[in-house]
């Protein structure tokens, strides 16, 4: 297989630059998100829930780590400890469990109890997923059980796949568990190589290098529509996984005014972007969620592309066209700072296309290739006037990405220094906390569908797709295909090589 970033430590515990489908291929959680989003039993086999929603009592499965040592009680506590640290527990606050999180403790060699501050019903979706509450073996810790500011001694989980052999920014290969508790995979050994260009994992996998393309942005969609066209392959494209976003940064100048934001909205073609750009693999998004995410269908009315109403918008607002095209106010020019992730070939696609047709209507765009780390630490510093950005699709959507938006940049959202700017972004918060804990149903899509209406009203997002994983191969090479039920962990358990 082929991907873009490297793989980092392989901790289960950090975030970038590890990589998702890495750290799932290694490690388990109690439980894990199954299709249709049921929740599943991984490390647990069951579990309990009080009346008053407050308790859960995990009944643990006796299963081995990839060093052949026992999954217990004991080594569940052992890694919420260093997770749930003081020191580490603010890094999680964007998912509402730490939060509520009051107690934990071991019953007996095979029960693990944990004890919330209040009802909180997305309890079992925080559990699922693929970080950081996944658990390493008792070897795995390094001195000091700090995982987030320690390096694993090594990565041992309890997953179906152990680590080889990685160089860094080269590859990692992967050797079946044969300790996995449950049904073992039908490949023996996977090779994810590090390619950071999509042009060179083109054509790495046409050279016969790579056997399988599986993911979101991994080739360019020019290369995927003529594979698609070629007997010699196999092509599918996934249902909807995540939103496709543009954020508009609150915290800048030019877009404090509401109604240039507003104008930003009906400046984008999102069809044309879903046909001509993603040749039919995406969906044109109307808002952030699809509709088919829960308590998400706030009946909202989208902003439609209408270029003469967005340029109407901005001369109102004061931004009048100089005798170079390009729009003026006060001495000061249009010009927009947009960086994007060069290894993902889509979001270079995208930003150039907005280069070319804003400046139709005025506006100077500038773009900054980034490689992903630090694309997403300048999202913090708030040094963009525009960027790419995602929702997060299952088990995230909406009440995670909802949770990490009350929280600050460092440890929520990394752009959130953008909406922090909104004078409505305290009632934001106030609603989201509320939802999180909120026991009735209908009025937890109250909230959500409340906290979705203020947001395009700020017309602080503009959605463009919804996003899909595609995945490509030569026919009759490979068996068992099928799309993951999350956009990021890959379809490993499922398939097996002819």
């Amino acid at each position: 297989m082929v991907w873009g970033e490297d793989f980092g430590d392989v901790n289960p515990h950090r975030y970038n630059p590890d990589q998702f489908v890495i750290q799932d291929m290694v490690y388990e959680g109690l439980v894990r998100y199954g299709d249709n989003g049921k929740i599943e039993p991984a490390l647990a086999e069951s579990w309990d829930i009080s009346e008053d929603g407050k308790t859960y009592t995990f009944k643990l499965r006796k299963a081995k780590f990839s060093d052949d040592s026992d999954f217990n009680a004991e080594n569940v506590k052992r890694n919420f400890d260093t997770v749930f640290s003081e020191e580490n527990k603010k890094n999680h606050t964007w998912f509402d469990f730490t939060n509520q999180l009051e107690s934990y403790r071991v019953v007996d060699e095979h029960t693990f109890e944990i004890k919330l501050k209040q009802a909180y019903s997305a309890t079992l979706y925080d559990l699922s997923m693929i970080r950081p509450i996944r658990f390493i073996a008792d070897a795995a810790f390094p001195d000091g059980d700090d995982t987030t500011k320690d390096n694993l001694k090594k990565p041992i989980g309890t997953g179906q796949w152990v680590v080889k052999d990685k160089k860094q920014n080269e590859y990692i290969t992967f050797t079946r568990n044969e300790n996995y508790w449950g049904e073992k995979p039908k490949l023996k050994e996977v090779t994810v190589k590090i390619i950071p260009d999509p042009q060179t994992r083109a054509l790495e996998f046409e050279s016969g290098n790579v056997d399988l393309i599986y993911g979101n942005g991994v080739i360019g969609l020019d290369n995927f529509a003529k594979y698609a066209k070629d007997d010699k392959y196999t092509t599918d494209v996934s249902q909807p996984m995540s939103s496709r976003l543009m954020l508009l940064n609150a915290k800048q100048e030019i877009f404090k005014d509401k109604t240039v934001r507003q104008a930003m909205n009906h400046a984008v073609d999102k069809k044309s972007i879903a046909k001509d750009i993603f040749r039919g693999t995406e969906t044109p998004a109307d808002t952030i969620f699809s509709k088919s995410t829960p308590h998400s269908d706030a009946n909202l009315t989208p902003y439609d592309y209408d270029i003469k109403q967005a340029e109407k918008m901005l001369d109102q607002a004061g931004w009048k066209k100089g005798s170079d095209g390009i729009r003026e106010k006060d001495g000061k020019k249009l010009s927009l700072n947009v960086p994007y992730i060069s290894s993902k070939a889509t979001d270079k696609d995208l930003v150039e296309y907005f280069q070319g047709e804003w400046k139709k209507i005025g506006i100077d765009v500038q773009l900054k290739a980034m490689e992903e780390d630090d694309y997403w630490e300048n999202a913090k510093t708030g040094n963009f006037d525009l960027m790419l950005t995602y929702s997060w699709g299952a088990p995230w959507d909406p009440h995670a990405w909802m949770t990490a938006l009350t929280s600050p940049a460092d440890h929520g959202h990394p752009e959130n220094v953008s909406l922090e700017a909104l004078p409505s972004k305290p009632e934001i918060d106030k609603i989201i906390k509320a939802t999180l804990v909120e026991p009735d149903e209908a009025k937890v899509d109250e909230g959500y569908k409340k906290v979705l209406t203020m947001l395009h009203d700020e017309a602080i997002y503009i959605p463009l797709t919804y996003q899909s994983v595609v995945s490509v191969y030569r026919k009759g090479e490979i068996e068992g295909m099928r799309f993951a039920p999350e956009e990021n962990a890959f379809p490993l358990r499922y398939i097996e090589k002819k």
